[in-house]
């Protein structure tokens, strides 16, 4: 049993300055006020002042550390995934772009290897790997953004069918275009198995989204980005897929808060119009995450689709789009606190017990009694000092098991 003290806890709704955690067999027994602290024989860590966190949860990433889930590896997969281990990520959805099914199905089935072995992680040096998200192939092309369109296609239970068969349960969320046809049967098909349906990469009108939302769509991928927005047909204004997400209440959001994606006026904007508890914090990164900058490509290492890495986003060659960001889980922090006015533990909460929520993952993002005891420890300017998954103390220096 250990009791960490001294700490400064990031509670659901509050900091408590001076507090503890309980922790036995990687789950937490008990938090609350040193003054508080139950007399119990346990071994004492202080956090000499430390913020403590529940570890951040990552619902969108591609991949980190020069390496992406599609490249095809179990090194490739370990590597991206410790990257963003090191910057207080403790669970992550590794997610794909679109690709050749060949490529898919090898991406799976290394998830599925790689799964077990982050489970019991005191010996694998691995965030939790809860499930996949699959972003496509299913989009509207001209929301395609970075995302190849030689393998953008309707969906078909023939073909989601067998990728759901092959990852035996393991496909957590889908991001989908729900205007498309077949989209809708597909929405309800999945939702009904507990996969959480994302509106992504869509042109779908206000109408096309109700119609989303009636058959199980619940979240938005990347706001803002690769999605339709008010335009004007025949002198009618016609509402896009952003409006929709501040219309209806029940649609929860993810944003890129990487300061660039979306700049700090409108990370502002969105906290004013959107119930702050249906928003969470993605990073989106693609394999240059935590990389100087240069030239880089995105997806797997067999469908290079070539961008450039500067100014702190990933960029398409010509500069006409963002391919995708490099930040990292404590960045998103440092913005969302920084450049956009939110307290610390409200952003926190957008990266741990929101996208928890929003993703059905249990007893995770939150440090409550039975909770596994995943936390992190760090500094006024969100650098992470220590990372623990299931009590375990995290190697974060360096890449070794």
């Amino acid at each position: 049993m250990n009791c960490y003290t001294n700490a400064r806890l990031i509670m659901k709704d509050r900091i408590i300055s001076d507090g503890f955690l309980l922790e036995n067999e990687g789950l937490i027994l008990e938090t609350g006020s040193m003054s508080a602290m139950p007399q119990v024989n346990c071994k004492s860590i202080t956090c000499n002042g430390l913020y403590l966190s529940p570890g951040f949860i990552d619902l969108h990433t591609h991949g980190g550390g020069g390496n992406d889930y599609l490249d095809g590896s179990e090194e490739a997969f370990i590597t991206a995934a410790r990257t963003h281990l090191r910057h207080g990520t403790t669970t992550l959805l590794p997610t794909s772009t679109c690709c050749a099914d060949e490529v898919l199905y090898k991406s799976i089935e290394i998830f599925k290897k790689v799964k077990k072995l982050s489970q019991g992680t005191s010996n694998y040096n691995l965030p939790c790997l809860s499930g996949l998200h699959l972003e496509g192939p299913y989009f509207h092309m001209e929301q395609r953004g970075a995302q190849n369109p030689a393998y953008i296609r309707n969906p078909s239970p023939d073909h989601y069918e067998k990728i759901l068969e092959l990852a035996e349960g393991n496909v957590l969320r889908w991001s989908v275009a729900p205007e498309l046809e077949g989209a809708l049967e597909m929405g309800r098909r999945l939702s009904s198995q507990g996969i959480l349906m994302s509106i992504g990469h869509s042109n779908a009108t206000y109408d096309e989204v109700l119609a989303a939302v009636d058959s199980g769509f619940s979240h938005v991928t990347h706001f803002y980005s690769g999605m339709s927005t008010i335009i004007r047909k025949g002198g009618f204004r016609i509402l896009g897929v952003i409006e929709s997400s501040y219309l209806i209440d029940s649609l929860s959001v993810e944003i890129i808060a990487d300061g660039l994606h979306l700049p700090p006026e409108l990370l502002k904007f969105i906290l004013r119009c959107k119930d702050n508890e249906k928003i969470c914090l993605v990073t989106d990164s693609m394999r240059c995450a935590d990389a100087a900058d240069g030239p880089s490509f995105l997806g797997s290492q067999d469908e290079k689709m070539q961008v450039i890495i500067e100014d702190g986003i990933a960029k398409l060659p010509d500069r006409s789009a963002f391919a995708g960001s490099i930040a990292t889980a404590d960045r998103l922090i440092q913005v969302m606190v920084e450049k956009a006015g939110l307290p610390l533990e409200k952003a926190v909460a957008m990266l741990t017990r929101i996208p928890a929520e929003i993703a059905g993952i249990k007893k995770k993002g939150s440090l409550l009694s039975g909770n596994d005891a995943d936390f992190i420890l760090f500094d006024e300017d969100i650098s992470i000092k220590k990372v623990f998954v299931h009590g375990k103390e995290m190697n974060i220096k360096n890449e070794s098991p």
